[in-house]
């Protein structure tokens, strides 16, 4: 699956953001999504998750109740609603997708099979 991740830029705290990850070339049914973001000279870490059929999801706690994840697996899309965005949320995000089987969401790096190509997401103070 090929994986385009859209929707960054740059906005003052406070503000919001929607990012968009458009997939192709597979069932995108059969994949678990998440976000991921990496901010200069930090580890790559897990922001959001959902399962294939979206029932299931999880968040880091440093954005738990300001992002929501979403899909919509007619138009093999998946969202990143990022409200009240701070500073510290500044970062490239990554979208990414796994195989596996229904109900599962992935929080782990290790476990991702395809990644997409990152968009910039910068908030100022």
């Amino acid at each position: 699956v090929q994986l385009q991740a859209s929707g960054g830029g740059l906005v003052q705290a406070g503000g919001s953001l929607r990012l968009s990850c458009a997939a192709s070339g597979s069932p995108f049914i059969t994949y678990a999504m998440s976000w991921f973001r990496q901010a200069p000279g930090k580890e790559r870490e897990f922001v959001a998750a959902i399962s294939q059929g979206g029932k299931v999801r999880d968040y880091a706690d440093s954005v738990k109740g300001r992002f929501t994840i979403s899909r919509e697996n007619v138009k093999n899309t998946m969202f990143l609603q990022m409200n009240r965005l701070k500073p510290e949320d500044t970062a490239i995000y990554y979208c990414a997708a796994t195989e596996t089987i229904s109900g599962v969401t992935i929080t782990a790096t290790t476990r991702v099979d395809y990644w997409g190509q990152g968009t910039q997401v910068t908030v100022s103070s």
